[in-house]
């Protein structure tokens, strides 16, 4: 995969260590940077589109299935995956994944859903 131009959302406190969005043709690509396995979740446009959608509405987001273990520890590791049990599983924290949240919501990342 080419060199891609990342973003991050403007609400994480902690430097470049956040989730990160990224586009190619056809495809928006999450990841986060301190992820120790380096993963990557690639989604449609149409897919990512529907994740920023449901997050907004603070409904559960389809496509992407997310995950919180355990489910009532806020220091707990929170991973984003597609659905189905196989392919990329970003692992992040819960303060990071509230910040690319505050981004979604603040529509910092709309125009992927157009690449």
């Amino acid at each position: 995969m080419k060199q891609l131009a990342w973003q991050r959302s403007s609400y994480c406190a902690q430097g470049d260590s956040c989730l990160h969005v990224a586009t190619t043709p056809g495809a928006v690509h999450l990841t986060e940077s301190s992820d120790p396995s380096d993963s990557i979740l690639t989604l449609t446009p149409t897919a990512f589109g529907t994740l920023l959608t449901a997050l907004k509405a603070n409904a559960h987001p389809a496509p992407v299935q997310v995950t919180f273990t355990p489910a009532n520890d806020a220091d707990a590791p929170v991973r984003v995956h597609g659905p189905g049990i196989h392919g990329a599983v970003v692992t992040t924290d819960r303060q990071k994944w509230d910040a690319f949240v505050l981004g979604v919501k603040a529509g910092e990342f709309d125009h992927f859903v157009d690449a």
